[in-house]
């Protein structure tokens, strides 16, 4: 049990960039730049955006290019991924791509990463070509790409320029025990997905910290979890609000893709009771509620997890409402210089 109060650690984003039912892209690009600005104001740490292909709701297959808007637009959120999925890539393209970024907007690029394709067998075929080993050799992947950023190295046959001596902070996120023991191991600070994944969360955490080496410059574990906030004025509106969130999540158990959907009054008759069951799973970890319920909640969870910093999603169509959940969760959290 933490003894830690929400006041002593930082809040972040995860904006999944979504395309909203009868609205276009470039509107969902104009809400995250929007959206970024606000939140640097109310003083949150970071903003992260993910990489997913295939679709029809989510906008941020390109996430580097994001990334690199995003930050642009802003002067001192730290911008990042959350994350970009290297089996796609290979580690001297994401080591230039970052790289590029740090030299442009130094101090401020977080680079996050997955072994998971972020999409479908197929798209993910699309994507690489050649789907042999990509996963499996995620590890020593990520060590290439770590050492391209290191230091610079005269002698090396292979550098990232720009990226060699930029030192970006590399995560590494999971929804299981596998990333978690990775993280430990290398040293690096590690993001569990709990916003969608949440049943090994306590096991990833535990395992992180017992296997956690000072080997870098990180010379303690730094555990972040991100959860699903949909903060309103009231528990009734958020409720109304979240219904969004959970026809997105309903859409991900049956298959379908869909952009993301106006909230309803209530989602009986929309799903049976094997799908509710399916999507309230997957959203353990979502608060939903007026601001003594979101704090309460937010506290309940820190205290079981002891996380060091906390990541938040409000997935919400109402671009509004969105930005004013952030502004409700802001006040709990302390503010990034």
């Amino acid at each position: 049990m933490s003894t830690k109060k929400l006041s002593d650690i930082p809040v972040s984003v995860l904006d999944l960039v979504p395309i909203l039912h009868e609205k276009t892209a470039a509107e969902s690009f104009k809400n995250t730049v929007d959206l970024a600005q606000k939140v640097e104001q109310l003083g949150y740490k970071r903003y992260w955006m993910a990489e997913h292909h295939n679709m029809a709701g989510i906008a941020s297959s390109a996430t580097v290019v994001l990334i690199g808007h995003v930050a642009g637009a802003t002067s001192k959120l730290r911008v990042g991924s959350g994350g970009i999925m290297l089996p796609n890539h290979a580690p001297l393209v994401v080591a230039e791509q970052f790289g590029t970024l740090a030299t442009l907007y130094p101090g401020r690029i977080d680079l996050g990463l997955g072994r998971a394709p972020g999409t479908d067998q197929m798209t993910a075929h699309a994507l690489r070509r050649d789907l042999r080993g990509s996963v499996d050799e995620f590890p020593q992947n990520v060590v290439e790409l770590k050492n391209y950023l290191g230091p610079v190295d005269p002698t090396a046959r292979v550098r990232a320029v720009p990226g060699e001596g930029s030192n970006v902070p590399i995560w590494i996120l999971g929804s299981s025990t596998f990333g978690a023991q990775l993280a430990g191991i290398l040293g690096m600070p590690y993001a569990f997905a709990s916003h969608f994944a949440p049943s090994q969360l306590h096991a990833a955490l535990k395992v992180y910290k017992e296997s956690f080496q000072p080997v870098g410059e990180l010379k303690e574990p730094y555990a972040m979890a991100c959860v699903n906030v949909i903060a309103a004025d009231t528990d009734e509106e958020a409720i109304y609000q979240s219904t969004s969130l959970y026809q997105s999540f309903l859409n991900v158990v049956r298959g379908t893709a869909k952009p993301m959907q106006s909230p309803v009054k209530s989602m009986e008759g929309l799903w049976d009771a094997s799908e509710r069951y399916a999507v309230q799973q997957m959203l353990r970890y979502s608060f939903i509620g007026g601001p003594k319920t979101i704090q309460e909640e937010l506290q309940a969870f820190l205290n079981e997890t002891g996380v060091d910093e906390i990541m938040v999603g409000s997935n919400m169509y109402e671009h509004t409402a969105r930005v004013h959940s952030y502004e409700i969760i802001s006040e709990f959290f302390q503010k990034s210089a």
